[in-house]
């Protein structure tokens, strides 16, 4: 039972994580040393044996080969995590806008700096890949979002189809990136224009507000991550195994390109009043760089920690 507890706690602090654009979900499991079980759960999901168990009613088999009493554990704590921790988010984009998105801007700049560190032999080729992935990031980030509402109003109308294939989409694409250490999955729904859409229903659904508008909102955008969990979850690590570093650095060169997007003062206020802000976005810019800087050297004191406790010599 005590194992269990402690596994919801890690999903507790890996929802949390992937609420907050620029921290990494996939780097929380791996400081929390649950990465590799988490992995190869995902990856029995996407294997036809697996299906056949439970299609021919040899539940416990099905349950064992997805290591589902860990699963169930963890996402327990990921879905108490993202409801306990929407309506948050609602709030400060409503109320401290320039101040959010300079905390986020702050968060992803400094994960851009840890992905650079964590990339070693930089040659050509990947520098390429680097450049490419900024032109796409800046890219996307010019794209109109559409017509998907701010976290400060309420969502009163279904979405069009139109809007939940989209919404779709993203799941698909959220969920992807969040199992990858060093890459945001709340920050591509940034970049996608749909997260404070997204965090407005989940707050909504919470407070049990237009639970049918909600609930279709959240029911497209999960269909959408569990299609991409299935389907893309296993070409991603088949990628990563092969080519690596060209994809990290593609992705490095996307999250730099994307900080346009994050830019705090993007409309939200007129210039002439914009000096009295700065003060307080450069502030909280550091805040969120910290935040995302204090898990890495953690990590890289846990490191070296081990790897002084089996060295021989010491």
């Amino acid at each position: 039972m005590l194992r269990h507890i402690i596994n919801a706690l890690k999903g507790f602090l890996i929802g949390a994580s992937n609420v907050i654009p620029g921290v990494s979900g996939g780097t929380m499991a791996v400081l929390t040393g649950i990465y590799g079980r988490l992995v190869d759960s995902i990856a029995s999901l996407s294997r036809t044996a697996t299906w056949k168990a439970l299609f021919k009613g040899r539940f416990r088999e099905f349950w064992q080969a997805i290591d589902g009493a860990f699963l169930l554990a963890l996402g327990v704590g990921v879905l108490l995590s993202v409801a306990s921790l929407a309506k948050l988010v609602t709030f400060v984009f409503d109320n401290y806008p320039i101040r959010t998105w300079a905390f986020f801007f702050g968060l992803v700049a400094a994960s851009a700096v840890v992905m650079f560190r964590g990339i070693k032999g930089w040659k050509l080729s990947y520098v390429l890949c680097a450049l490419a992935g900024v032109a796409i990031g800046v890219g996307v980030s010019l794209i109109p979002e559409g017509e998907a509402v701010s976290s400060g109003e309420a969502i009163c109308s279904a979405p069009s189809l139109p809007e939940c294939l989209y919404l779709f989409l993203c799941g698909a694409v959220a969920i992807c990136t969040m199992i990858l250490p060093g890459v945001s999955g709340s920050f591509m729904l940034l970049v996608m224009g749909r997260y404070e859409y997204v965090m407005n229903a989940i707050s909504g659904l919470v407070s049990f507000q237009n639970l049918g508008v909600n609930l279709l909102i959240i029911g497209c955008f999960g269909v959408g991550a569990l299609v991409g969990i299935l389907a893309f979850a296993r070409f991603l690590h088949w990628l990563l195994a092969r080519w690596e570093k060209p994809t990290m650095t593609l992705l490095l060169g996307f999250i730099i390109g994307s900080l346009v997007k994050l830019w705090p003062w993007n409309g939200q206020i007129p210039d002439a009043a914009a000096g009295n802000h700065v003060p307080g976005a450069i502030l909280f810019c550091l805040i969120g760089a910290v935040l995302v800087l204090i898990p890495e050297l953690v990590s890289r004191y846990l490191s070296m920690k081990r790897r002084s406790d089996t060295d021989p010599r010491g």
